[in-house]
C-alpha cells in the first residue's frame, strides 16, 4: 500500500527523479510512494537513485499502458 502515488507521466529526465526527491524529503521516514512515469530511462534511474540515496525500491514493473511504475520506501529518518 502506498501513502502517496506521483503521476510523473509525460515528463522526461531528469524531471521525474528530481520530484520525487522532493517527495520523499518531505514524507516521513518509511513511507512509501509509488511512482508512475513514461521516460524510457526511468526504471533504472529510479534504481540507481535508490542505491545512492539509501531508499529502498520495492518493486519496478511496466503497466499494460506502457507507463513504468516504480514503488519506493523512503528510509528512516
Amino acid at each position: 500500500m502506498s501513502d502517496q502515488t506521483l503521476d510523473l507521466t509525460g515528463l522526461r529526465c531528469p524531471l521525474p527523479i528530481l520530484r520525487a526527491k522532493k517527495a520523499l524529503a518531505a514524507a516521513a521516514g518509511g513511507s512509501v510512494i509509488t511512482v508512475l512515469a513514461t521516460d524510457p530511462g526511468a526504471p533504472g534511474d529510479f534504481a540507481a537513485f535508490c542505491r545512492h540515496t539509501g531508499h529502498e525500491l520495492l518493486s519496478s514493473e511496466t503497466l499494460e499502458n506502457g507507463v513504468f511504475q516504480m514503488v519506493i520506501r523512503r528510509k528512516a529518518a
